[in-house]
């Protein structure tokens, strides 16, 4: 059974023709996230430390729709338009996820939606 999810009150509405998480079986795989304020629909600071902030803030929200955290996530994709903000991004990132260390790929990419700076998808296991 597979079951879309797009109703995540704490995470913006998708801009596209997808779903914010789709899930299927014990797998949660969720949409890159980008740094959209999710009452506003307007992306969140022109820095990559207030774009990666919100970020997480948006994926813990579509995690929490599904009863999940972050220590569910077992495997992140970061893209960045400039791998130069690697070493911030990857601070942020680690406090974020408080010692889960999810598999990961981090790419740099030459344009994200809407003028953003970062995005991260994740996919999560419904058990621990």
């Amino acid at each position: 059974m597979i079951q879309y999810i797009s109703d995540a009150p704490n995470a913006p509405k998708a801009i596209g023709p997808y779903s914010q998480a789709v899930v299927t079986g014990n797998t949660a795989f969720l949409a890159g996230q980008i740094p959209l304020n999710p009452a506003t629909g307007e992306i969140v600071g022109d820095g990559i430390e207030d774009q990666t902030n919100q970020v997480m803030k948006n994926i813990e929200g579509v995690l929490s729709h599904l009863k999940l955290n972050l220590s569910h996530v077992v495997k992140t994709t970061i893209f960045l338009t400039d791998l130069s903000n690697f070493q911030t991004v990857n601070s942020i990132y680690e406090k974020w996820m408080n010692g889960t260390r999810p598999a990961r790929s981090t790419v740099q990419v030459a344009g994200l939606p809407r003028g953003s700076r970062v995005e991260i998808e994740v996919v999560a296991v419904l058990e621990k």
